[in-house]
């Protein structure tokens, strides 16, 4: 498979495009190797202009980005077609109509919750503990402090990049689990629709800054992807209690290790690689279910690793029967399967 053809088709057409660029960058582990052709985007425009381009290359991969806040990218990098998705100017606000917000997918989460407070609007405060952008949230259905994308979003504008089809997607199209939805690489999310409620802009700035104070003091800063096991079904402790049970706090390889601060944080140091992250989350994983019987998966998408280690940190639910309709179905909406 080669990205060379697809790169200059990209140029031709006036895209910000680069061939074997760098992934760690756009990431905040800030490892992983380089992607071998990698556009950036700011309009709907451009998504489709990428679309068209794209669909002459059937063969070639594709991995969409937004902040790369939940990536951990191998170190032999991604050997197909990254689109990165970058805020326009028009994307620094949101538009309210009633009760619902609708905020284009390049918009960072943070900016959400305090655009949506700006304008006096509830619901949304819990966003601003979220590092990654509106379409990756949706994508991976990223949640915190009580809500997530699935109790707040009622649609979706999507666009397939194979297809080059458009449609608004309900919520229960989008196929909502735990950590994750229907949609596939091929799918960039443009808009999101969600609901919230008319309120005090002081009181949702309070929210806000309790959120905001809270991570401060239980969370870890610097370069991780946030939490990175899934806490296990409801009853049992949760995954960072259960790793620092273990006696993992502060276990490390090369320049990786698990956070002295919040033990389901694994911190990536200057000279990381994406492997000892990986090797770090294998060690979590098997003394975890040694000592307490209880087996961990991944909330960190991994991209470029082998099948069988993706699959070790895979859920899974995220094969179950219903998992698979859902995607299936979705990519019949968006005409995929023509």
């Amino acid at each position: 498979m080669t990205t060379a053809a697809l790169s200059a088709e990209l140029a031709s057409a006036g895209l910000d495009v680069h061939s074997d660029r760098p992934l760690a960058p756009l990431t905040t582990y800030g490892v992983g190797g380089n992607g071998a052709c990698v556009v950036k985007v700011s309009s709907a425009g451009q998504v489709v202009a990428v679309s068209e381009i794209l669909r002459g290359h059937p063969e070639v991969e594709t991995l969409v980005m937004g902040r790369g806040s939940n990536l951990l990218i191998a170190d032999e990098g991604f050997a197909g077609l990254v689109v990165v998705m970058a805020p326009s100017p028009t994307e620094n606000a949101v538009s309210v109509d009633g009760d619902i917000v609708e905020a284009g997918g390049a918009m960072l989460m943070p900016v959400l919750a305090r655009r949506s407070v700006g304008a006096s609007r509830g619901g949304l405060e819990w966003c601003v503990g979220i590092p990654g952008t509106v379409g990756g949230a949706v994508r991976m259905n990223a949640g915190g402090h009580g809500a997530d994308m699935t109790s707040s979003v009622i649609d979706a504008t999507v666009l397939s990049l194979r297809s080059g089809q458009t449609m608004r997607v309900s919520a229960e199209q989008l196929g909502f689990y735990f950590r994750g939805s229907a949609l596939s690489g091929s799918h960039v999310v443009l808009s999101v629709r969600m609901k919230t409620a008319l309120q005090d802009s002081a009181i949702g700035t309070d929210e806000i800054n309790a959120v905001v104070g809270w991570r401060r003091e239980h969370q870890p800063g610097g370069r991780n992807a946030g939490s990175v096991f899934v806490n296990p079904e409801a009853g049992d402790e949760s995954a960072g209690a259960l790793i620092d049970a273990a006696g993992l706090r502060g276990f490390t390889i090369g320049a990786v290790s698990v956070s002295d601060k919040h033990a389901n944080f694994i911190q990536a140091g200057e000279g990381s690689t994406a492997a000892d992250v990986a090797a770090v989350m294998s060690h979590v994983q098997s003394t975890v279910e040694d000592v307490h019987g209880v087996r961990l998966y991944s909330e960190v998408c991994l991209v470029g690793f082998s099948a069988d280690l993706m699959t070790r940190f895979s859920h899974p639910s995220h094969t179950s029967e219903a998992h698979v309709k859902a995607k299936e179905h979705l990519q019949s909406l968006l005409g995929e399967h023509a």
